[in-house]
């Protein structure tokens, strides 16, 4: 082969090769530092850019999007002499990728050990107690004091959050038995106050459905107390009107009698010395009234029974003046026997009676 075409092929190659170095292409957010003969010369901007080839050096890409890093749980002495790990998250975004590159030799590394110690020095003037429920204040102090550290160092701190707070498990089981009391106390009390609600309105409604049955009673006794006073002064009213004589009453005073006999217990009873003269009363009007009522008969049928009516109220008039007169005696009342005839105080009566039958 010719050697003159081999050096062509060989200066082609090398003049493309050049040319590719020259040309950098950067994609958007992303940065690169340019060294000129080792000296700083200039950023890189997202696009197409051009470099002096085997003068300028070009260093790798540096992410200017924001960054999210998690740091292995770090152990941490509170104030009361607890260690307790504490798992963190910390969003940072480069914002001069010179000072990122030049200020500091790792940033990642550099951001992890400050925001260990930053953390210890901010825990270690808390109780458990207190970093267990003050995380956003121990946030807002550690990105306080990260955003300030890193500002030379071409960073921005935009976020720092704890992800967790693991105590020892001797804290966790004395915690979760507190917890524990504490709810069993809570229950305790809502359920004696349940109680003691359901006690209240029961007793309020005891004491309405008293109220309402004693008013109940009141005026049920009112309105019967009403109604007999009504029923008593009709009576009288109705009675004065009549104007009845004392035959009426005596007669009536009569039919009550046989009332007192009813019953199989009622074997002993005592009458009153006032029922023989209104017994001669009854006699004396029955004698009167006999010829009249005896006109008034308009067939047989009615007469037969009215006469036997007539001697059933005389019989039970007879038997009445008998127990009356012994019991006037000085031997006291009797017994009465029933269907023992004695004999009858109206012998006028009793001769009307036969001779009407006749």
């Amino acid at each position: 082969m010719d050697p003159l075409l081999i050096v062509g092929l060989f200066i082609i190659l090398f003049a493309v090769f050049t040319v590719l170095k020259a040309v950098r292409i950067v994609p958007q957010a992303r940065a690169r530092n340019v060294e000129r003969l080792g000296r700083y010369n200039r950023t890189l901007k997202p696009g197409l850019n051009f470099v002096i080839p085997y003068v300028d050096r070009v260093y790798p890409m540096i992410d200017l999007r924001e960054q999210v890093v998690s740091f292995r749980p770090q152990p941490v002495i509170t104030e009361d002499n607890l260690v307790v790990e504490i798992d963190t998250v910390l969003y940072f975004q480069v914002t001069d990728p010179r000072a990122a590159a030049y200020e500091i030799a790792n940033y990642i590394q550099a951001v992890e050990q400050l925001t260990v110690t930053t953390l210890r020095n901010v825990v270690g003037s808390m109780d458990l107690e207190k970093t267990l429920t003050s995380r956003d204040t121990i946030n807002s102090q550690l990105r306080g004091v990260l955003d300030e550290a890193t500002g030379k160092w071409g960073l921005r701190v935009n976020r720092v959050e704890i992800k967790a707070i693991d105590p020892p498990k001797s804290i966790k089981d004395a915690m979760e038995k507190q917890m524990r009391a504490e709810r069993d106390k809570r229950a305790a009390i809502l359920n004696a106050e349940g109680q003691r609600q359901s006690q209240i309105l029961t007793a309020e409604g005891d004491k309405q459905s008293q109220i309402l049955r004693a008013e109940g009673a009141r005026s049920a006794a009112i309105l019967e107390a009403e109604g007999e006073s009504r029923a008593i002064d009709q009576v009288f009213q109705a009675v004065h009107r009549n104007d009845p004589d004392p035959k009426l009453l005596a007669y009536q005073y009569l039919q009550v009698l046989p009332q007192l006999a009813k019953g199989d217990n009622n074997t002993f009873w005592v009458i009153p010395s006032e029922v023989t003269s209104a017994l001669q009363g009854v006699s004396k009007a029955f004698t009167e009234a006999l010829p009249s009522i005896a006109a008034r008969q308009e067939s047989a049928t009615e007469s037969a029974a009215i006469e036997e009516e007539i001697a059933k109220a005389a019989e039970a008039a007879a038997e009445a003046v008998a127990d009356a007169q012994e019991a006037e005696s000085p031997k006291g009342p009797r017994q009465l026997t029933k269907g023992v005839a004695d004999p009858s105080p109206f012998p006028d009566l009793d001769r009307e009676h036969r001779e009407s039958g006749r």
